[in-house]
């Protein structure tokens, strides 16, 4: 990977195609949620050569808790390392800033849909904790249990 920067507004349209060819994650409204999320959220970005390939949009919460809101990798480069590097640079950056706890959302493993087998062992290896689980959660389409994850981060 040759960088991992925040996001400029020049970003938004490659971030937002990057969800949207990831059908298997990502429902059709996703797109225009990553778009009306832009402007208040903080995104990180990995990039080759200039190419955004994979990012990682968090939400401040309050002073010591934020949610990273949306995270995704272009198909052909998941499984390398650029989610890790990505999720890695936000802890630190959010830890620097004194976020002290740390939330994600993901479909439950109830749910039984196998590309989410792979989305939650990510987290749980990236040292989140599964919190809760919601079904229904609101603004989530029915029969989407929601697991909510959480990580302590330590200044």
């Amino acid at each position: 990977m040759d960088a991992i920067r925040l996001a400029g507004r020049k970003d938004l349209e490659r971030c937002v195609e990057i969800v949207r060819t990831l059908p298997d994650y990502f429902t059709p409204d996703v797109p225009d949620k990553v778009r009306s999320d832009w402007t208040r959220c903080a995104t990180w970005v990995g990039e080759r050569e200039d190419r955004v390939l994979g990012m990682v949009m968090v939400e401040r919460r309050s002073a010591k808790t934020a949610e990273i809101l949306w995270a995704a990798v272009q198909a052909e480069h998941r499984g390398g390392g650029l989610g890790t590097a990505l999720v890695n640079e936000v802890i630190g950056a959010l830890g620097r800033e004194g976020v002290e706890l740390l939330e994600v959302k993901t479909l439950d493993e109830s749910a039984d849909y196998e590309p989410y087998v792979v989305t939650v062992a990510f987290w749980e290896r990236r040292g989140f904790f599964k919190l809760d689980v919601i079904n229904p959660l609101p603004g989530w389409h029915p029969g989407n249990p929601c697991a909510i994850y959480v990580q302590a981060l330590h200044r």
